[in-house]
């Protein structure tokens, strides 16, 4: 309400009304402010609208905290969380209070949303939490210490989301054009202030003309956009994407290269173990060993994931008490951890990328054409080895350094689902001219053979993450424009790919599922999570896919063009009025005629040609490329327009002034011609046949 009816136009527009009663001029006084209020009452309805229906699908992503009570973990909304309660947090969860580490738990947190440092702090047993911040490695519980109004969650919201409200291109445009009319409305009302002084015009003439040049200003423009996004907001939440940031749906129109993380987003988050092979270093009894041992460790480890959860599956095991561990992280692209158990050999066990857990192998275990092999036929491999004397943690180091003369174990393969809508959405980016970039924390090769599945034709050129460090930042653009496929990538390499992107010029989408996607969510124009993703990139998200179906996405991107192409003639048609009654005024005061516009005059004018007319303009926009600048776009149709408009609707007004008719009659000659010239400009901002084409293209839509 306060958006709507208290911006500065209709601030001043009340006042003018105001004072219009006090002088008596009641019919005058009520168009004036009436008109502002029917503006009001229809962008409250729209955007409250909006608000309900996208609140209700919001429920599905609002994050949940699991808690103790009774022994049991039970998932809870965070407003059910009361003082003293022990919660878990686990890798991507939310820490929705503040409160202290309790246990055993060792956990690594981002705390960037609060602090705006990036690297992970540290939690054990004794250190604080904080609401708002995220478990990125490890597993720990925390008992809540400050809820509600004493904790920092009630401001989530502004603090991962502040840095993220930046204007659109479309709203930079029209803060623009708002800009220079306030400039040219107050320079002429100046003029005609000084002019009125001097030939002593009365005051409630003065109040008249001050109402029409205020209202000259477009306030429409602001009210259109919002109306705009909260009508595409609805549109594209009914087709399964909830967008949390209004105006990112018309971001999703300048999109033109789009980068995906495979896991969760090509791929379902169900990955199944294909294939296991012993190498040397396992004891005993070969794969019936191997299949021990990796089960041991897969339902040992605290912060579980799909890797784990698909080797329990397949190797079945009972969790054992752990010495050490050394949870997995993106950047490390290995986990590890030392059993107390008697019945399990001595050690640490990694469990890792063979890329970079081969330097630290004992010898050379001749892996590579198996792990090559693997990898072309599109399977995650990963590397299963030990160390006999565990975990050496090194002074300054926290967690340990990856131990060398590791022992290879065994060779493991596992197999992602691609998503069926994969490839007919892959096709679909591509005919809306949207470059794709995959980015993975895999194999290179798994990740080019999962692209040439999803149909991303001829050469694809391909990089891992290891030799991207040993690039300069020239070798790094250069090689970025040109390579399709990224791997073994980590987190801080993707937020400086998006960075490298944004620098090529491109208008940058990101979609992520995983706390490692959150620093390239944050960096892209527009930053979109899966639904089942972690709380920490839905949280700082623009749009979250419900039901985790990127097949919404090609449906918010031609939302977003339909909405900056109907802007577009929304412009036009608001920008052309404004200037023909500039010129009108300019061309009277310079003729030497009467003022000749009112306030109730100008009402009418402004609800028939451009009130009315834009609000069935942006409900019936087509999609289409969008322009680089709505203001370029529409100026070459405004000028000429306004132009024929304001020369002949001088010439009615000269014309039944100059035949002696008085000024009321003269006053609604001009507006009732003006309005059909105002409704005759529709059909050539949106011409139905070629007749009807002049600045603007064909649309064919009668």
């Amino acid at each position: 309400l306060r958006k709507n009816a208290f911006t500065f136009i209709n601030t001043v527009l009340f006042a003018i009304g105001i004072v219009l009663v006090l002088m008596g001029q009641m019919g005058d006084a009520v168009v004036t402010a009436g008109l502002v209020v029917l503006n009001v009452i229809v962008g409250v309805y729209q955007e409250g609208r909006a608000k309900r229906k996208l609140d209700q699908i919001a429920l599905l992503t609002r994050p949940k905290a699991t808690v103790i009570r009774d022994g049991e973990e039970k998932s809870v909304d965070p407003g059910e969380i009361v003082l003293e309660d022990v919660l878990v947090a686990r890798p991507g969860d939310q820490i929705v209070v503040d409160g202290d580490v309790i246990g055993d738990g060792r956990m690594e947190a981002d705390e960037s949303l609060l602090t705006g440092e990036s690297e992970r702090i540290l939690k054990q047993a004794g250190d604080p939490v904080y609401s708002g911040t995220y478990c990125v490695v490890g597993s720990a519980f925390y008992q809540a210490q400050k809820v509600g109004a004493d904790s920092v969650v009630n401001q989530l919201t502004a603090g991962a989301r502040a840095f993220r409200q930046v204007k659109t291109p479309l709203q930079r445009d029209i803060d623009f054009v708002i800009r220079i009319l306030v400039i040219l409305v107050t320079q002429l009302g100046i003029l005609l202030g000084l002019s009125f002084f001097i030939e002593g015009v009365p005051v409630v003439e003065w109040v008249r003309v001050a109402a029409v040049i205020v209202a000259m200003v477009p306030q429409g423009l602001f009210f259109m956009s919002t109306v705009a996004y909260s009508m595409g907001a609805v549109r594209v939440a009914g087709k399964g994407a909830l967008i949390q940031e209004a105006n990112a749906v018309e971001s999703t129109s300048h999109v033109n290269l789009l980068c995906l993380d495979k896991t969760g987003t090509l791929t379902t988050n169900r990955i199944e173990l294909q294939e296991m092979i012993p190498l040397s270093g396992v004891p005993g009894a070969g794969e019936a060993e191997l299949k021990r041992l990796l089960g041991s460790y897969a339902a040992s480890t605290t912060g579980g994931n799909q890797t784990t959860s698909a080797i329990l599956e397949a190797c079945g095991g009972q969790a054992s008490l752990l010495k050490d561990e050394v949870p997995f992280s993106s950047e490390r692209k290995w986990s590890a951890l030392a059993f107390d158990d008697p019945d399990l050999p001595g050690g640490a066990y990694v469990l890792g990328a063979p890329e970079v857990l081969r330097p630290s192998l004992k010898a050379d275990a001749g892996l590579d054409a198996q792990v090559d092999e693997w990898a072309r036929q599109g399977l995650r491999v990963l590397l299963f080895a030990n160390h006999p004397d565990g975990l050496a943690p090194q002074a300054g180091q926290d967690p340990p350094p990856l131990p060398a003369g590791l022992n290879p174990l065994g060779l493991l393969s596992f197999r992602d689902e691609l998503r069926p809508e994969a490839q007919a959405t892959l096709r679909h980016f591509s005919e809306l001219g949207i470059e794709p970039k995959l980015i993975s924390g895999d194999n290179p090769q798994t990740v080019t053979a999962l692209a040439h599945q999803v149909g991303l034709a001829g050469d694809v050129q391909a990089v891992s993450g290891l030799d991207l460090e040993a690039m300069d930042g020239a070798q790094l653009a250069a090689l970025a424009g040109e390579t399709t496929v990224f791997g073994r990538i980590t987190p801080q390499q993707k937020e400086m790919l998006v960075d490298i992107f944004r620098d090529q010029g491109y208008y940058v989408a990101m979609i992520g599922d995983g706390v490692n996607d959150v620093l390239s969510l944050k960096k892209a124009q527009v930053g979109i999570a899966m639904q089942s993703g972690s709380q920490a990139t839905r949280g700082i998200a623009d749009i979250v896919l419900l039901g985790d179906s990127f097949a919404a996405l090609p449906i918010a991107f031609r939302e977003g063009q339909r909405i900056v192409r109907g802007m577009e003639d929304v412009v036009r048609l608001l920008l052309t009025r404004t200037f023909y009654v500039l010129l009108l005024i300019v061309a009277t005061q310079l003729v030497g005629v009467p003022f000749p516009i009112t306030p109730k005059h100008n009402s009418i004018l402004a609800l028939l040609t451009v009130g009315i007319p834009i609000l069935a303009i942006a409900a019936w926009a087509r999609p289409g490329a969008p322009p680089k600048s709505v203001v370029r776009s529409t100026s070459h149709f405004v000028f000429p327009a306004a132009f024929v408009v304001g020369a002949a609707s001088l010439a009615v007004y000269l014309f039944y002034l100059g035949t002696g008719s008085d000024l009321n009659t003269a006053r609604s000659a001009l507006t009732t011609f003006t309005v059909l010239c105002g409704l005759v400009l529709i059909p050539f901002v949106e011409p139905p046949t070629k007749a009807w084409v002049g600045g603007d293209e064909l649309s064919g839509d009668w």
